[in-house]
Protein backbone atom coordinates (compact mmCIF):
# COMPACT_ATOMS: atom_id res chain seq x y z
CA UNK A 1 0.00 0.00 0.00
CA UNK A 2 2.76 2.46 0.91
CA UNK A 3 4.50 1.85 -2.40
CA UNK A 4 1.29 2.72 -4.25
CA UNK A 5 0.90 6.00 -2.34
CA UNK A 6 4.54 6.85 -2.98
CA UNK A 7 4.12 6.12 -6.69
CA UNK A 8 1.00 8.29 -6.88
CA UNK A 9 2.82 11.14 -5.14
CA UNK A 10 5.79 10.71 -7.47
CA UNK A 11 3.55 10.71 -10.55
CA UNK A 12 1.69 13.77 -9.27
CA UNK A 13 4.92 15.68 -8.65
CA UNK A 14 6.24 14.72 -12.09
CA UNK A 15 2.97 15.88 -13.65
CA UNK A 16 3.25 19.22 -11.86
CA UNK A 17 6.83 19.64 -13.01
CA UNK A 18 5.80 18.95 -16.60
CA UNK A 19 3.03 21.55 -16.25
CA UNK A 20 5.43 24.11 -14.78
CA UNK A 21 7.83 23.42 -17.64
CA UNK A 22 5.10 24.58 -20.02
CA UNK A 23 3.76 21.29 -21.35
CA UNK A 24 0.43 21.53 -23.15
CA UNK A 25 -2.51 20.81 -20.82
CA UNK A 26 -4.01 18.47 -23.42
CA UNK A 27 -1.08 16.07 -23.02
CA UNK A 28 -1.25 16.26 -19.22
CA UNK A 29 -4.98 15.50 -18.92
CA UNK A 30 -4.53 11.72 -19.30
CA UNK A 31 -1.72 11.79 -16.72
CA UNK A 32 -3.90 13.53 -14.15
CA UNK A 33 -6.95 11.42 -15.01
CA UNK A 34 -4.86 8.36 -14.20
CA UNK A 35 -3.72 9.91 -10.92
CA UNK A 36 -7.36 10.73 -10.06
CA UNK A 37 -8.29 7.10 -10.73
CA UNK A 38 -5.54 5.97 -8.38
CA UNK A 39 -6.22 8.63 -5.70
CA UNK A 40 -9.96 9.32 -6.04
CA UNK A 41 -10.31 11.01 -2.63
CA UNK A 42 -7.60 13.63 -3.22
CA UNK A 43 -9.13 17.08 -3.74
CA UNK A 44 -5.89 18.61 -5.00
CA UNK A 45 -5.52 16.08 -7.79
CA UNK A 46 -9.11 16.70 -8.91
CA UNK A 47 -8.51 20.47 -8.73
CA UNK A 48 -5.47 20.07 -10.98
CA UNK A 49 -7.46 18.02 -13.47
CA UNK A 50 -10.24 20.63 -13.49
CA UNK A 51 -7.65 23.36 -14.12
CA UNK A 52 -6.18 21.42 -17.05
CA UNK A 53 -9.63 20.92 -18.54
CA UNK A 54 -10.32 24.65 -18.19
CA UNK A 55 -7.05 25.52 -19.93
CA UNK A 56 -7.89 23.02 -22.68
CA UNK A 57 -11.34 24.57 -23.26
CA UNK A 58 -13.21 21.51 -21.99
CA UNK A 59 -15.68 23.21 -19.63
CA UNK A 60 -18.06 20.27 -19.13
CA UNK A 61 -15.24 17.96 -18.03
CA UNK A 62 -13.81 20.79 -15.91
CA UNK A 63 -17.14 21.21 -14.14
CA UNK A 64 -17.32 17.52 -13.22
CA UNK A 65 -13.73 17.44 -11.94
CA UNK A 66 -14.19 20.69 -10.00
CA UNK A 67 -17.40 19.41 -8.41
CA UNK A 68 -15.59 16.25 -7.28
CA UNK A 69 -12.75 18.31 -5.83
CA UNK A 70 -15.13 20.55 -3.86
CA UNK A 71 -17.17 17.56 -2.71
CA UNK A 72 -14.01 16.01 -1.26
CA UNK A 73 -12.79 19.25 0.36
CA UNK A 74 -15.16 22.23 0.36
CA UNK A 75 -12.50 24.43 1.99
CA UNK A 76 -9.93 23.92 -0.79
CA UNK A 77 -9.65 27.45 -2.24
CA UNK A 78 -8.29 26.45 -5.66
CA UNK A 79 -11.05 23.86 -5.96
CA UNK A 80 -13.59 26.62 -5.28
CA UNK A 81 -11.94 28.92 -7.84
CA UNK A 82 -11.95 26.14 -10.42
CA UNK A 83 -15.61 25.41 -9.71
CA UNK A 84 -16.46 29.09 -10.19
CA UNK A 85 -14.57 29.15 -13.48
CA UNK A 86 -16.19 25.95 -14.70
CA UNK A 87 -19.63 27.26 -13.74
CA UNK A 88 -18.97 30.52 -15.60
CA UNK A 89 -17.64 28.67 -18.65
CA UNK A 90 -20.82 26.55 -18.67
CA UNK A 91 -23.10 29.56 -18.05
CA UNK A 92 -24.25 28.11 -14.72
CA UNK A 93 -25.69 30.37 -12.02
CA UNK A 94 -24.73 30.33 -8.35
CA UNK A 95 -21.07 31.29 -8.32
CA UNK A 96 -21.30 33.88 -5.55
CA UNK A 97 -21.15 31.50 -2.54
CA UNK A 98 -18.09 29.80 -4.02
CA UNK A 99 -16.34 33.11 -4.70
CA UNK A 100 -17.13 34.29 -1.17
CA UNK A 101 -15.85 31.06 0.42
CA UNK A 102 -12.63 31.14 -1.62
CA UNK A 103 -12.13 34.79 -0.64
CA UNK A 104 -12.68 34.03 3.05
CA UNK A 105 -10.21 31.16 3.03
CA UNK A 106 -7.66 33.23 1.13
CA UNK A 107 -8.00 36.11 3.58
CA UNK A 108 -6.98 33.87 6.47
CA UNK A 109 -3.64 32.74 5.08
CA UNK A 110 -1.14 34.79 3.06
CA UNK A 111 0.44 31.65 1.60
CA UNK A 112 -2.91 30.35 0.32
CA UNK A 113 -3.72 33.81 -1.06
CA UNK A 114 -0.39 33.91 -2.89
CA UNK A 115 -0.79 30.40 -4.28
CA UNK A 116 -4.22 31.19 -5.73
CA UNK A 117 -2.96 34.54 -7.04
CA UNK A 118 -0.02 32.80 -8.72
CA UNK A 119 -2.35 30.23 -10.28
CA UNK A 120 -4.59 32.97 -11.64
CA UNK A 121 -1.59 34.77 -13.15
CA UNK A 122 -0.35 31.48 -14.62
CA UNK A 123 -3.76 30.91 -16.20
CA UNK A 124 -3.75 34.39 -17.71
CA UNK A 125 -0.25 33.85 -19.10
CA UNK A 126 -1.38 30.61 -20.73
CA UNK A 127 -4.75 32.03 -21.91
CA UNK A 128 -4.40 35.83 -22.00
CA UNK A 129 -7.93 36.44 -23.30
CA UNK A 130 -9.63 34.28 -20.64
CA UNK A 131 -12.47 36.64 -19.72
CA UNK A 132 -13.92 34.53 -16.92
CA UNK A 133 -10.54 34.21 -15.21
CA UNK A 134 -10.15 37.98 -15.49
CA UNK A 135 -13.52 38.31 -13.73
CA UNK A 136 -12.49 35.91 -10.96
CA UNK A 137 -9.21 37.79 -10.55
CA UNK A 138 -11.12 41.06 -10.13
CA UNK A 139 -13.41 39.46 -7.54
CA UNK A 140 -10.69 37.81 -5.47
CA UNK A 141 -7.51 39.83 -5.87
CA UNK A 142 -8.66 43.45 -5.79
Amino acid sequence: MTETVELVVQDFEQGLERYKAGEDPITLIPVFKDICDRAPRNATVWACLAWLYLLADKPQAALKAAQKSVKIDAKHPQAQVNLVLAMLENNRPGVRPHVELAGQIMSLDKEIYQTVADNIEDGLERKPDWKNLQRVKAWLLT
